[in-house]
């Protein structure tokens, strides 16, 4: 079986000047067929002509995540949990202790054999999701907080804008920090800039695959697929490269350097880790090419805040012939990369003359993951009920298949509540 390769692009200043031109350039030779590319700016597109000094760079990590993963041979599940806020330097800081520091390594493939040896020991910290963008405002070309493409009619019609979807997010990265199996909301394109610092791992695979992923996560976490079917948009699924070869899920990887940009497909599933500090810039955008996904996408109902954006603005501007049908519920079609699935593409949740509920729907929606708070608790005696608590919920989480996360307790106690909220599932919790 013939399995498409990630391209590397270069191109020049000129090509450079437009970025939805380029985007179908790329996918005239093919690019999109892997899922992933890259692409290398010309040099003289500078992002930040001030450099990247840490002290210039005014940005506060507000919520950032510890990464608790649990799990074995090759199967694990990642538990988000939310740290105290804190500014880039103290997390540049953190990122120099021993036990975050990136391990000595010959090569890229030795550190990735690391990765996967130690995923489960020492939680790292991801400064990830944070709203915002260090690219100066004048960049006109290639601009990750303004793009120009088609899903600026979100923002444009419906008066919406969704954080880390039609605007930036920053990621600050350390050792081991991952982004876990997934495809963008709604099945969106992304585009992840590397400002600055350590590289990237990116595993990527072929759209016309991406079925293959989904049924063995299915059979191999049966309980978050029968409380979600579109558990892997909960961001919390690893699944290692040694047990996609076994189940013979085709897939490639690549290094992002600093300075490159990657980008992804639609239905286009990736993930990866960072290989220590690191700075990067990331954004969705839309061409007209992925109308059908979106139209088709799987949606995550069980969490409140999950991106669904409506198509309607879409699918009338540029598939006016079938929008009536598709309002009735009779536009029948194939899924892009599904040939065998006919069926009718799902009736938008509101019609069109209530743009109010429209908005309504579509608001305090953001890209990213849903962190477990943990907030900190002054106790005169320390006691292990709290940690013996968190371990029945990760155990009652997952089941026979997740295993029991130690060291949860990363930021004080839980505090006394009697229901906690994570990804699909709410448990209660007894009073001490």
């Amino acid at each position: 079986m013939s399995i498409p390769r990630i391209m590397v692009f270069r191109p020049s200043w000129e090509e450079f000047q437009d970025f939805s031109g380029y985007i179908n350039y790329m996918e005239s030779k093919g690019a999109h067929k892997a899922g992933l590319v890259k692409v290398v700016p010309p040099p003289e597109w500078v992002p930040r002509k001030q450099g990247y000094d840490l002290k210039n760079i005014n940005v506060t990590i507000k919520a950032p995540i510890s990464q608790v993963v649990s799990g074995m041979q090759g199967l694990y599940q990642q538990l988000n949990i939310q740290k105290r806020s804190m500014t880039v330097q103290e997390f540049y800081d953190k990122t120099r202790q021993e036990r975050h520091a990136t391990p000595k390594h010959f090569d890229y493939e030795d550190l990735e054999k690391k990765f996967w040896k130690n995923v489960t020991y020492v939680a790292p910290i991801y400064g990830a999701d944070v709203p915002g963008s260090i690219t100066d405002p004048e960049i006109k070309t290639w601009n990750i907080n303004s793009l120009g493409t088609i899903l600026d009619y979100v923002n444009a019609d419906y008066n919406v804008s969704i954080a880390g979807v039609n605007t930036a997010y920053l990621y600050f990265g350390m050792w081991k920090t991952t982004f876990a199996w997934h495809t963008e909301d709604m099945d969106l394109y992304s585009i992840n800039y590397l400002h600055f610092g350590a590289p990237k791992t990116w595993y990527a695979i072929p759209p016309e695959h991406g079925r293959k992923l989904e049924r063995l996560a299915e059979r191999f976490f049966p309980a978050n697929y029968q409380e979600c079917k579109a558990f892997l948009r909960h961001k919390m699924t690893l699944i290692s490269t040694q047990m996609l070869k076994q189940n013979g899920i085709p897939f490639n990887k690549i290094t992002q350097e600093p300075g490159e940009m990657m980008i992804t497909f639609p239905y286009g599933y990736h993930a990866g880790f960072n290989h220590g500090f690191n700075c990067a810039e990331s954004t969705n955008f839309a061409t007209e090419r992925w109308i059908e996904y979106g139209k088709r996408a799987s949606i995550c109902n069980c969490r409140p805040d999950m991106v669904k954006i409506s198509m309607e603005t879409f699918v009338r501007r540029f598939q006016s012939e079938r929008y009536d049908k598709w309002l009735k519920g009779e536009d029948f079609g194939y899924h892009p990369e599904d040939p065998n699935n006919y069926c009718a593409a799902p009736r938008p949740r509101s019609l069109p003359k209530n743009i109010k509920k429209m908005q309504d729907q579509m608001k305090d929606q953001k890209r990213g993951c849903a962190p477990v708070k943990l907030d900190k608790k002054k106790t005169p005696k320390k006691s292990d009920k709290p940690k013996e608590k968190l371990k029945s919920i990760w155990s009652r989480l997952e089941g026979r298949e997740g295993g029991i996360a130690t060291n949860l307790l990363l930021d004080g106690p839980v505090k006394n509540t009697n229901r906690i909220r994570f990804q699909t599932r709410t448990i209660k919790l007894l009073d001490d």
